[in-house]
C-alpha cells in the first residue's frame, strides 16, 4: 500500500513540477509578447505617418525617395517584432491548449485515439452551436449578440482542437522519421562491418 502512495505522490510531484515550469515559462512569455506587440505596432505607426514626411527628399546615387527607403526599414524592423510575438504566441498556445485540454478532462497522451476524439467533438461543437444559434437569435434584443458570442466560442473551440490535433500528427509523424532514420542507420552500420 505505501508502494501506491509513493507512487501517487512522486507523480503528482511531477505534475506540480510541469505546472510550476509552465507557470515560470507563461510569466517569462507573456511580458515579451505584449512588450514586442506594442513595439511593432509603433514601428508600423512610425512606417504610416514618417515616410510621407521625407517625399521630398531623393537619395543620390540611388535614384530613389528617402521615404520608400525609410518605409523598408520600418517594415523590417517590425517584421522582426511580429516574429518574435509569433514564437512566444506559439509557445503560449501550446501551454494553453495543454492546460485546457487537461481542464476538460483529455489525457496526456499523444496518440491517433486522442485525434479522432478530438475531430468528434468539433463535430459536436458545429452541431450544438449550429443547432442553438437560431434558438438564441429569436431572444429580443441581445439575440444576435448572444448568436455572434456562442459563434466565437465555438470557433475558438474548434481552433483549439484543430491546432491540438496539428500537434499531435506533427509528433507521430516526427516519431515515424526518427524510427526510419534510426533504422537506415542501423543498416548503414551493418553493411560497413559486413
Amino acid at each position: 500500500m505505501s508502494l501506491l502512495n509513493e507512487i501517487a505522490f512522486s507523480s503528482s510531484v511531477v505534475a506540480l513540477g510541469n505546472m510550476r515550469e509552465k507557470g515560470e515559462e507563461i510569466r517569462r512569455r507573456l511580458p515579451r509578447l505584449f512588450m514586442n506587440i506594442i513595439l511593432g505596432f509603433i514601428f508600423w505607426m512610425m512606417s504610416v505617418f514618417i515616410p510621407p514626411t521625407l517625399s521630398e527628399i531623393a537619395i543620390p546615387g540611388i535614384g530613389t525617395q528617402a521615404s520608400f527607403l525609410v518605409w523598408i526599414l520600418m517594415i523590417i524592423v517590425m517584421g522582426i517584432f511580429l516574429i518574435r510575438v509569433l514564437s512566444d504566441a506559439l509557445v503560449l498556445g501550446d501551454i494553453f491548449t495543454d492546460v485546457f485540454v487537461s481542464k476538460i478532462g483529455i489525457k496526456e497522451e499523444r496518440s491517433p485515439k486522442r485525434a479522432a476524439r478530438e475531430v468528434v467533438y468539433i463535430i459536436v461543437i458545429v452541431l450544438v452551436v449550429t443547432a442553438i444559434s437560431p434558438i438564441v437569435s429569436t431572444i429580443q434584443d441581445y439575440g444576435f449578440y448572444l448568436s455572434t458570442v456562442l459563434t466565437y466560442i465555438g470557433l475558438g473551440l474548434i481552433i483549439v482542437f484543430i491546432y491540438d490535433i496539428g500537434r499531435i500528427l506533427y509528433t507521430i509523424i516526427e516519431n515515424k522519421a526518427e524510427a526510419i532514420a534510426e533504422q537506415l542507420t542501423k543498416a548503414q552500420k551493418k553493411k560497413k562491418r559486413g
